[in-house]
C-alpha cells in the first residue's frame, strides 16, 4: 500500500482517487509515465523547483500532504467499488480532522463526486468550492486529474487550475 505523505502543519492536502499500478510498484504518488502532477506543481510555482514522484516525501517541506481516497492500486478507476469509495471517505475525513489542513485539494472531479454524492451527470467546476462543500472546516479546491488518461482538460486548463490554487494560498 502506498504511504501517505502528511505531517502536522500541512496547508494543503492533495487527495487522489487511488494509486495507479506504477505508483504502487515504486512506492510514490502520481508516478505514471504520463502523469503531469509533478510538472504542474512546479510550473504553477506551488513548489520552487522541478520534482518527480520519487520526491513526494519532500511535499511537507512546502506545507503539502498527499493521500488517496482509496488505497488499492488499480490500472484505472473502473474497478473501484462504491463501498471502497464510501469507506475511503470516512478514512479521509478522519485524516482531515487529525491534521486540520486549511485546504483540501481534490484531484479530479470523481473524488469530489465520491465525497459529496453528486450524480455523475452533474457538472463540477474546478477551483474553490462554495462554503457548503467543506471537509471538517477545510476549504475544498477541485483540481483536474493530471493523468495522461484524462482527456477532459487541456494542459493549459490544468495549469490554470494549479495556479488558481497558488493564488488562493497567497491570500491565506
Amino acid at each position: 500500500m502506498l504511504r501517505d505523505r502528511i505531517e502536522p502543519g500541512v496547508r494543503v492536502l492533495f487527495v487522489g482517487i487511488n494509486p495507479g499500478m506504477r505508483s504502487e510498484a515504486i512506492g510514490h504518488h502520481f508516478a505514471g509515465y504520463s502523469n503531469r502532477f509533478w510538472k504542474l506543481l512546479h510550473e504553477s510555482r506551488l513548489v520552487p523547483q522541478p520534482i518527480r514522484a520519487e520526491d513526494d516525501v519532500r511535499l511537507p517541506e512546502w506545507g503539502f500532504g498527499i493521500t488517496n481516497l482509496v488505497p488499492r492500486a488499480t490500472p484505472g478507476i473502473d474497478t473501484l467499488r462504491p463501498e471502497e469509495l464510501v469507506a475511503g471517505g470516512r478514512v479521509l475525513r478522519r485524516k482531515i480532522s487529525r491534521f486540520e489542513p486549511p485546504v483540501v485539494a481534490l484531484i479530479g472531479v470523481t473524488v469530489f463526486r465520491s465525497l459529496f454524492g453528486r450524480g455523475s451527470g452533474l457538472p463540477v467546476t474546478l477551483g474553490l468550492q462554495r462554503r457548503r462543500f467543506r471537509l471538517h472546516g477545510a476549504r475544498v479546491f477541485v483540481l483536474p486529474n493530471p493523468s495522461g488518461r484524462n482527456a477532459n482538460f487541456s494542459y493549459a486548463e490544468m495549469l490554470a487550475s494549479f495556479r488558481g490554487l497558488r493564488r488562493l494560498l497567497s491570500r491565506m
